[in-house]
């Protein structure tokens, strides 16, 4: 992948987040996205705990998982009932790619849960970074459907679980977002 430290600093000098709405295909084909996913997962992990889950949203499962944010939005805003969902429709089919990854702590570890949440977080941003050095652009969102506890639920989490993040990867549709470290 990198031949010298020259191109591991050039990836890490381009890397950028792009749009998940702005997306478009091809997102990474099987083989792209597993090692993609085996990539994200070398990462720090004290106690060899694999405290996190991935979890891929294939694209016959977007509409379920449209229908599973209406149904937990309307539940917890029954005020919502009748109104226009069209955002949450939206945030389940943008980007051919879709994984959603989660915390698993272990609990009664001697590692701090802390730690353990650290390393999953990490696993995202290899995840963003293992995106980038195939080509693809991704995308890391949390927002109200990382939190609301019957969306949580329906991915398989047990107490102490979270979702870190939901993460669209594809091919940029429009130019990626500068982060406030490229204005340097």
């Amino acid at each position: 992948m990198f031949n010298d430290t020259s191109s591991l600093l050039a990836h890490l000098a381009t890397r950028r987040s792009g749009k998940a709405r702005a997306m478009v295909a091809p997102g990474p084909d099987a083989a792209q996205l597993r090692d993609i996913i085996a990539l994200a997962l070398r990462t720090p992990d004290h106690g060899k705990l694999a405290p996190w889950r991935i979890v891929t949203v294939a694209d016959d499962q977007r509409e379920t998982f449209a229908s599973l944010l209406k149904d937990a939005w309307v539940k917890e805003n029954p005020g919502a009932a009748g109104l226009d969902l069209s955002a949450l429709d939206q945030f389940a089919h943008q980007a051919p790619t879709l994984l959603v990854l989660i915390s698993t702590p272990v609990a009664g570890a001697k590692i701090p849960v802390w730690e353990q949440q650290m390393s999953a977080g990490a696993v995202g941003m290899n995840l963003l970074h293992a995106a980038h050095a195939h080509g693809f652009v991704g995308s890391w969102l949390t927002g109200w459907a990382a939190y609301s506890a019957d969306v949580v639920a329906a991915f398989g989490a047990r107490e102490g679980d979270r979702v870190v993040g939901y993460f669209f990867l594809g091919t940029a549709g429009c130019r990626p977002l500068r982060t406030p470290s490229s204005r340097i």
